[in-house]
């Protein structure tokens, strides 16, 4: 199924993808929140195949909105694809490298990138596989890890290069307002048999910047659910970003980095495409 979240009438409702014209909205009882809908388990994704049989709404009268707008933690994983490591000539990492972003930096399909004049002039786009938990865990063994998915998205990990390596950490620089764009929509896992094959890319203004697949991810899916359940509960709607490929701006000869009027696309098989725009924020 593909779970969405769209204002429809003056209320932001969830709902499943019919198809690629209508949308079926689920119970009100949720508020909105993929948080709330996925901490129910089994009986919430039953209800969602439900409501594909009951009446839906015309797709072209609603706004997408981010899938989840409320997850527990927004955990991201850094040099994670080898030719990622390979353009910054470093070395293979021997551990996952994390990060984490804040919720107040979940921005729509469709929604504005805003730049942060004054305070970067580098900023920068990733395209990456995001995984969706669907139950709360700790200790997590690998062969059991992918019980825990509920599903997954698209995501950009847009990045103020200038304000990450002059504060010598990530976050400040990774989770500015708008800066993770997400969608257009949560996959669930039975439409994707395997997350390890799927190929990713990201057109600037539709020329093609990156573009790899999954399989190249150093470390996999199960691996890093069970490596960071060890100290981390995991819990229904946290948000596992799971590492760019090569050919980001900061490393192109010369540099690119996103200006306004600029159109940023993520593909990857099976999930859609995650188009956002870039612009100056309106002056206060």
């Amino acid at each position: 199924m593909k779970l969405v979240r769209f204002r429809y009438q003056n209320a932001v409702r969830l709902g499943v993808l019919r198809d690629e014209a209508t949308v079926a909205p689920l119970s009100e009882v949720y508020r909105g929140s993929m948080a709330a809908f996925l901490s129910e388990g089994t009986p919430a994704l039953q209800h969602a195949r439900e409501t594909l049989e009951r009446e839906s709404v015309p797709l072209s009268e609603v706004q997408l909105l981010a899938p989840i707008a409320d997850p527990p933690k927004i955990l991201c994983v850094g040099q994670n694809y080898r030719d990622h490591c390979e353009e910054q000539n470093q070395p293979i990492p021997e551990r996952p490298i994390l990060f984490s972003k804040y919720a107040t930096a979940i921005n729509d399909p469709e929604g504005t990138i805003p730049l942060l004049p004054g305070i970067s002039d580098q900023i920068d786009y990733e395209a990456e596989l995001a995984v969706v938990i669907g139950k709360q865990g700790r200790h997590i063994p690998e062969t059991a890890a992918m019980e825990y998915v509920a599903g997954y998205l698209c995501a950009n990990d847009v990045t103020a290069r200038d304000i990450q390596y002059g504060d010598k950490q990530w976050v400040r620089g990774k989770t500015p307002d708008g800066f993770f764009p997400i969608g257009p929509y949560l996959v669930t896992t039975d439409e994707i048999p395997d997350p390890h094959a799927l190929d990713i890319s990201l057109t600037l203004n539709g020329n093609v910047m990156q573009r790899s697949n999954t399989s190249n991810l150093i470390f996999r899916i199960p691996y890093l659910i069970s490596y960071f359940s060890r100290t981390i509960t995991l819990q229904p709607g946290d948000i596992l970003s799971t590492g760019t490929p090569g050919g980001v701006g900061v490393f192109r000869k010369p540099p690119i980095f996103l200006k306004a009027g600029d159109v940023v696309e993520v593909t990857i098989q099976g999930l859609g495409t995650l188009r956002n725009f870039v612009h100056n924020p309106p002056q206060a």
